[in-house]
């Protein structure tokens, strides 16, 4: 089997690229995408990709908790560099309305410009989104048949999910999955079709159990894909191929 860990952050772990890229190998995960988040960690990212390609390829974008900082510089700077064969997608981006450590109206106004050069550029897009499912179905709904993407760490509702899932949105499910008060997301795990599913870490944030409590790391990816291959009724290897094969088709510019 050869896992693909779809949303992680390299550069935010304590161990180096190579150590974690040796862990995760041992757990068969073989092919990571790190996240771009703010304007001083897209430089790093790319050049992580570029460094240890192709097992790991890279997103550029500006997270919702770091909209203030999105200015016409950074978005020139995403459009020049993400014609790279390294940055399969943009983002994160997207809406948190739960810290909101942006204000509301300049997460919108990022979270639209970064949708737009996903458009222009014809690349999927990483999605962030929490307690803000209106005002991302708005946008998600203002660019429909012009942007597909992933609707990453998915901890939404059903209808959240549908949504996306009919704007070209798959979903990207992640250690949350495995905690006992999530059972209304593992109930949209049921629902969400096998052709449209992903899995992954966001490490260092949200380990699996039985890691929870610790920073997580890119090889924990398998503890999720367990819950959601029984979930599912499937096994190990049937969601392996499956959750490969999504990977493809949704980030055309993977190298797997």
């Amino acid at each position: 089997m050869s896992w693909i860990d779809v949303h992680t952050h390299i550069n935010m772990l304590e161990a180096t690229p190579e150590e974690t890229l040796r862990v995760a190998a041992e757990q068969n995960v073989n092919h990571l995408i790190t996240i771009g988040t703010c304007p001083d960690d897209l430089p790093v990212v790319l050049n992580l990709a570029r460094q240890f390609t192709p097992f790991v390829a890279c997103t550029l974008g500006i997270h919702p908790h770091e909209a203030a900082l999105y200015t016409t510089e950074i978005e020139q700077w995403i459009r020049a560099n993400a014609g790279a064969p390294e940055v399969v997608a943009i983002g994160e981006t997207g809406l948190d309305y739960y810290y909101n450590n942006s204000p509301r109206e300049v997460q919108l106004h990022a979270f639209r410009a970064q949708m737009q050069i996903a458009a222009d550029l014809k690349l999927p897009i990483e999605i962030h989104t929490r307690d803000a499912e209106p005002d991302t179905m708005q946008v998600l709904k203002e660019f429909s048949g012009r942007v597909r993407g992933l609707l990453h760490c998915f901890t939404g509702t059903w209808e959240m999910a549908k949504f996306g899932l009919d704007h070209e949105f798959n979903i990207s499910i992640s250690g949350v999955v495995t905690f006992k008060n999530a059972e209304a997301l593992r109930d949209v795990v049921r629902q969400v079709p096998l052709d449209r599913l992903h899995v992954e870490t966001d490490a260092p944030f949200l380990a699996p159990i039985p890691h929870r409590g610790k920073k997580n790391q890119p090889a924990w990816v398998v503890h999720t894909a367990q819950v959601v291959a029984d979930l599912k009724a499937l096994s190990l290897a049937d969601l392996e191929r499956a959750t490969g094969q999504n990977a493809k088709r949704l980030f055309a510019k993977l190298r797997l």
